[in-house]
C-alpha cells in the first residue's frame, strides 16, 4: 500500500534527528492518513485522506 494522499498528494519526507554530538538519524515523517469513504461522482470509494484535506473539506465524505 502506498503511503500517500489521494487528494494532494502528500507523501513521506526524509528527516534528521541531530543528537547533541551532532551523529545524524535519518528516519521518515510519514504524513497523519485516514482511510476515510468518499462520495466520488456519485460512486463510494475507500481512499486514504491526509487529516489536513479532511478538516479543510477538500473531500466529501460518504453517509
Amino acid at each position: 500500500m502506498s503511503v500517500e494522499c489521494a487528494i494532494c498528494g502528500k507523501k513521506p519526507l526524509k528527516a534528521a534527528k541531530l543528537s547533541f554530538s551532532h551523529k545524524h538519524n535519518v528516519y521518515r515523517q510519514t504524513p497523519n492518513l485516514q482511510t476515510v469513504k468518499i462520495n466520488d461522482n456519485g460512486t463510494i470509494k475507500r481512499v486514504k485522506v491526509c487529516t489536513s484535506c479532511l478538516r479543510a473539506g477538500k473531500v466529501q465524505r460518504a453517509v
